[in-house]
């Protein structure tokens, strides 16, 4: 009969303690199940009225039933909407996130989704270019906040050394989302002229609905902010008319949960002094510069991925079209769930992890650019496997780094900066290249070769700021004890790993069984 396993752990805080390791595995296994299925779902159909767009400009193309047929517009007016889109993301980020850390987090992220929902309906009635502005800058405003605010809500439960993974496991919402979205939108344009409504149409509605649907239901799904043992959460103001949401953990649990994080997280109000500092902490802009990159090779791939590969054969059918855009998010995925994990039990090594990753998408789009035939094809799917882990460790590592530097408003502040800011390469990517840039978009051997480069350059301009951000941080880590007035606490840990319980557990794990998704 095996022992249970324990450790005896030295902790500057709280003195000597035994951890029974299984039991808080168990409690955050608790917490994965509460909490993660929500944030896929919501993930997902945000992602689809976000991204749907992207397939509309090939739907029904033989039967001018397509986005830029219907609206009367040329790809560059289609362009300008999707970069307003990321115009309005960039500049509410931060508020949003701001927010959501003095409100409900459950409830702002209801309020979040639900809105998409609603201008993802809105989306079927355009018939002009001005709807289309229009709605892509609602669509920026209402969705701002949400990724940003998801990876600070899940600080709010889990250790920075433990967000990683999860992070990988709801991203993975957005490739299925792609994958999912390209294949079913070959059903919609089945449905093309039914009730009046072309295949796009119906796309933006139906999702649009159950967009709806899935932001309301998220009042009950998600539990509200933690409390510490015996504390009674005082409703006030307008909570007092949202219905009530089922804490994430009770009793034991609950106590359990509260005495491991409690090394690194604390409920206390931020000043404007503590964002200040937070927003010119150097640490934060080659975090920026990483996420631009690869956060704008992500979106362009999932914009123009349709357009990339009737750049490979003309002749392609609309459907056919949509259907091998799918295998695209699905390689993506599978790098999450086997990179991800990887990167959170080898936490330190976060960066490595990341510059391998852009080290394959630029492999795939030089074979995208000089390949012939279909071999370009491949190095599409390449793209989309190295995409795959980028963001969630960009992301995790921002945790780790300002969680124990600056507290709550450290991870708000940083986690929506770092998106927002980084999401200019969406501007970029989604407004001046390939359709966007008419001159690379002409028929011919060489066609989208220099945007393909373009996003060469900011993958290595992301690449090396990962490189600068590991000696920056071991020459001028930080110094030892450091307490900002929101009670967090700074180590001279320089890869930003704070000693949390997660962190020190890892050192007692015995081999790879606990990385694995279904242990």
């Amino acid at each position: 009969m095996a022992a249970k396993q324990t450790g005896l752990q030295e902790d500057v805080e709280v003195g000597p303690e035994v951890i029974d390791i299984d039991r808080i595995e168990r409690v955050y296994a608790k917490l994965d199940r509460r909490i993660l299925p929500a944030f896929w779902v919501l993930y997902f159909m945000c992602s689809a009225i976000r991204s749907n767009i992207g397939l509309a400009q090939t739907m029904n193309l033989a039967e001018k039933h397509d986005l830029g047929s219907v609206l009367d517009i040329t790809p560059k007016q289609v362009s300008t909407g999707l970069a307003l889109f990321y115009v309005c993301y960039v500049l509410f980020d931060l508020p949003s996130n701001l927010i959501m850390s003095r409100v409900s987090p459950h409830a702002w992220m209801s309020r979040i989704v639900t809105c998409v929902g609603i201008i993802g309906m809105c989306l079927t009635a355009m018939n002009a270019a001005w709807n289309l502005y229009l709605l892509r800058l609602l669509l920026g405003i209402v969705i701002a906040g949400m990724w940003p605010g998801m990876s600070y809500y899940l600080t709010l439960f889990y250790p920075p050394s433990r967000t990683g993974k999860r992070i990988g496991r709801y991203f993975t919402a957005s490739q299925m989302s792609a994958a999912v979205v390209g294949l079913v939108s070959a059903g919609f344009q089945k449905m093309d002229g039914v009730g009046g409504l072309v295949g796009f149409q119906w796309m933006f509605l139906l999702y649009g609905i159950v967009g709806f649907i899935v932001g309301v239901s998220l009042l009950w799904w998600l539990p509200d902010r933690p409390l510490p043992p015996g504390q009674v959460r005082q409703r006030t103001g307008w909570a007092k008319w949202l219905p009530q949401s089922k804490p994430a953990l009770e009793g034991e649990d609950a106590r359990v949960h509260y005495e491991d994080l409690r090394r690194v997280y604390s409920r206390k109000l931020w000043n404007m002094k503590d964002l200040w500092n937070v927003i010119i902490d150097w640490r934060i802009y080659p975090l920026v510069v990483m996420y631009f990159g690869v956060v704008g090779v992500g979106n362009g791939t999932q914009a123009y991925a349709t357009v990339i590969i009737r750049g490979i054969n003309p002749g392609l059918t609309g459907i056919q079209l949509s259907l091998l855009s799918a295998p695209i998010w699905i390689m993506d995925l599978v790098a999450i769930l086997v990179v991800t994990p990887i990167s959170d039990r080898f936490h330190h090594h976060r960066p490595a992890f990341f510059s391998g990753a852009v080290v394959v998408q630029i492999a795939g789009l030089v074979i995208a650019t000089f390949a012939k035939g279909w071999s370009r094809y491949g190095g599409v799917l390449l793209i989309g496997f190295g995409l795959g882990p980028t963001v969630p460790i960009c992301m995790a590592w921002s945790n780790e780094i300002f969680q124990p530097r600056h507290g709550e408003v450290g991870v708000a502040a940083a986690s929506a900066l770092v998106s927002g800011l980084g999401n200019l390469g969406s501007i970029l990517t989604t407004y001046a290249l390939y359709s966007g840039w008419a001159a690379d978009a002409r028929e011919g051997a060489h066609k989208y070769r220099k945007s393909n480069f373009v996003m060469i350059g900011i993958l290595c301009a992301s690449m090396l700021s990962a490189g600068s951000m590991v000696v920056l941080l071991r020459v001028f880590g930080g110094s030892k004890g450091k307490q900002s007035s929101t009670g967090a606490r700074s180590t001279d840990e320089g890869s930003g790993g704070c000693v949390d319980g997660a962190a020190r557990r890892e050192l007692q794990q015995r081999g790879l069984g606990r990385m694995l998704w279904f242990k």
